[in-house]
């Protein structure tokens, strides 16, 4: 395989838009359909999950390396701000944040993250919003974690932390006197 024409190497982290961080583990040349095909073999350990590119495809599916510094720096920093509710119906933002989270965008994932976190104190969250909100904030989590070189565990904290010192100012401006 010819190391020019190849944007990612074996030991590399990457973003794959629908499942998030791995690990380009491989690559590998294999035949299928009677074509020669170069392939990155990806790993997503959270997943228990591998996956094979096939490199001339990596780009058009948007996998892409980790988020520059100063995109990590931009997703922290939407943390901080204060969460865009919309009063559209649950169904309608749901595909909207689901979107948003399989772009594999990160700052698009923060502010879904943001958008659907709780503090302890706040009412409490249906299900689907759990489930997309520690769906966002997993996502998060792994990249920041690999760019951090650090555990998926410490990174989550650290971005519960970040939205625990936030919201309670954003909470207070919208609390009924």
């Amino acid at each position: 395989m010819s190391a020019s024409t190849l944007l990612f190497e074996v030991g590399d982290y990457v973003v794959y838009p629908k499942h998030g961080v791995g690990r380009v583990i491989e690559l590998q040349k294999s035949e299928i359909a009677g074509m020669q095909l170069e392939l990155y073999v990806l790993r997503f350990e959270k997943e228990k999950m591998t996956l094979r590119v096939p490199t001339n495809k990596a780009e058009g599916v948007g996998m892409r390396k980790l988020s520059s510094d100063k995109t990590l720096k931009e997703a922290l920093q939407v943390l901080t701000t204060k969460p865009k509710v919309k009063r559209t119906m649950w169904a309608r933002r749901a595909q909207e944040y689901e979107a948003k989270i399989n772009s594999g965008d990160l700052v698009s994932i923060a502010e879904v993250t943001r958008d659907l976190f709780r503090a302890d104190d706040q009412p409490e969250q249906s299900y689907s919003e759990r489930q997309i909100f520690e769906a966002a904030s997993s996502r998060l989590a792994r990249e920041l974690g690999a760019m951090e070189e650090t555990d998926e565990k410490s990174a989550q904290l650290k971005i519960l932390q970040i939205l625990n010192e936030h919201a309670p100012k954003y909470y207070a401006e919208n609390a009924v006197v």
